[in-house]
């Protein structure tokens, strides 16, 4: 039997932090009418992303703590182009985000930038470079 990838968990220290966070990269949470402690977001090909809140879920994990140093996983955003890129981890920084790498042309042929969540967990920023200058690299 083959399981199928459909929800991504993300725990997070406040809930409002989290989703306000999240809203500037274009992702609505609602919340859980039966507790404020989850939200849930529908996004495209059936993925289902939920914030929950470390009361509500650390009971199902016992011995969990948060983790420490640098983002183990990162959410990658997508974004049309290179300039977007720019501007999105700008309005990010702007608002008080961290940032964990500037935008840069990587040598894959994007434009790359990474900011952390409230929570510090890490969240790409991303656009295909042109042709021309990802084959110059």
């Amino acid at each position: 039997m083959t399981p199928t990838l459909n929800t991504i968990d993300i725990i997070v220290s406040d809930m409002a932090a989290g989703m306000a966070f999240y809203a500037r990269l274009g992702l609505e949470f609602k919340l859980d009418p039966h507790s404020p402690e989850h939200a849930g977001c529908d996004l495209p090909n059936g993925l289902h992303l939920m914030l929950n809140t470390e009361p509500f879920r650390t009971p199902f994990l016992p011995g969990w703590s948060a983790p420490t140093g640098g983002p183990r996983t990162l959410l990658c955003f997508q974004y049309p182009a290179p300039a977007d890129v720019d501007t999105a981890y700008a309005e990010l920084i702007e608002a008080g985000y961290r940032g964990l790498a500037e935008p840069f042309d990587a040598f894959w042929g994007m434009r790359h930038a990474t900011v952390a969540d409230p929570d510090g967990n890490g969240v790409d920023l991303y656009a295909a470079l042109p042709a021309t200058q990802s084959q110059e690299r």
